[in-house]
């Protein structure tokens, strides 16, 4: 209990730091054109957990204690996974009109504007990690490798097969394609980039990598399992929608207990691989932990 309740203060903390540092670095709300400004802060803002930046912090900290700089690259992910949101929200692809607790950005900006309000988050991500006080090639690196993982080989592959395997019976591959390329590779790509910043051994961003496979799809499951236990309240995102639109999910060819028994077993592989990190690592395994009990 002790452990949750110092995550949970972390996390709000490290939340801070990023939406600090997001709102000084992007245009105000009030600055034209102003609805732009004004749809792409919404969600932004809205809430969230900041995973991702908080995973790329926390991993970064296995390696080193300077934590001013990993906060911009943290912050870039956070853009990026905002405009995965947006766009997953559209009427043209999820259709969802609840993100983070309020109204998504295409219910009260228009689903035209919505979609430039992600493709403006999208640049940002890229403009952030050019402006890092880093070496210049491994901001090339890095910049290379968010590109890779938001293209047509990453975020946008998955969202695609995702599309077009609504409705169908699709086979079991093709499932961990859909998850591992549209959740678990924004996840990986996190973790990746606090270890590259602090300058890890190849060694260890192979384990790490291990790690954020793992954690990255027992994530997914778990998502997919809330979709038919949780509560749109505690979520803050609509409740059922997946079975409404005949989505591929570990539940539906799983079954229910047989994908809770997976995202345990992942879980439990990626706890055991942050044992050799030991106490450093006492963090990050709870925040594993929490990926497999939590609520929202």
């Amino acid at each position: 209990m002790q452990e949750k309740l110092i995550l949970k203060k972390d996390l709000k903390e490290k939340k801070e730091w990023i939406n600090i540092y997001l709102d000084r670095f992007l245009p105000r709300k009030d600055e034209y054109p102003k609805d732009i400004h004004k749809a792409l802060r919404h969600t932004l803002f809205a809430g969230g957990k900041k995973l991702r930046p908080y995973l790329a912090i926390q991993t970064y900290l296995l390696f080193k204690d300077d934590i001013e700089t990993i906060k911009p690259v943290a912050a870039s992910l956070e853009t990026l996974h905002t405009y995965t949101l947006i766009h997953d929200d559209l009427p043209e692809i999820d259709n969802d009109e609840i993100r983070r607790g309020k109204k998504a950005c295409h219910v009260l900006y228009g689903p035209d504007l919505a979609l430039m309000a992600g493709d403006s988050l999208l640049c940002y991500s890229f403009q952030i990690l050019s402006t890092c006080d880093l070496p210049a090639p491994l901001k090339l690196k890095l910049i290379k490798e968010m590109a890779e993982c938001a293209g047509d080989q990453g975020l946008i592959a998955g969202q695609y097969v995702d599309i077009i395997s609504e409705t169908k019976t699709v086979p079991k591959k093709t499932l961990t394609f859909i998850h591992h390329n549209k959740t678990a590779k924004l996840l990986l790509l996190a973790i990746r980039f606090g270890a590259l910043v602090a300058k890890a051994s190849k060694d260890d961003l192979a384990r790490l990598e291990k790690y954020g496979e793992k954690m990255g799809l027992a994530f997914q499951i778990i998502d997919d399992i809330l979709d038919i236990e949780g509560s749109a309240g505690t979520l803050g995102k609509s409740i059922g929608k997946d079975i409404e639109e005949g989505k591929a999910t570990f539940p539906s060819i799983y079954g229910l207990y047989e994908s809770k028994e997976m995202a345990r077993k992942l879980i439990d592989d990626a706890l055991k691989i942050l044992d050799y990190y030991g106490e450093k690592a006492e963090t990050l395994k709870t925040l594993t932990e929490f990926i497999y009990t939590r609520k929202f």
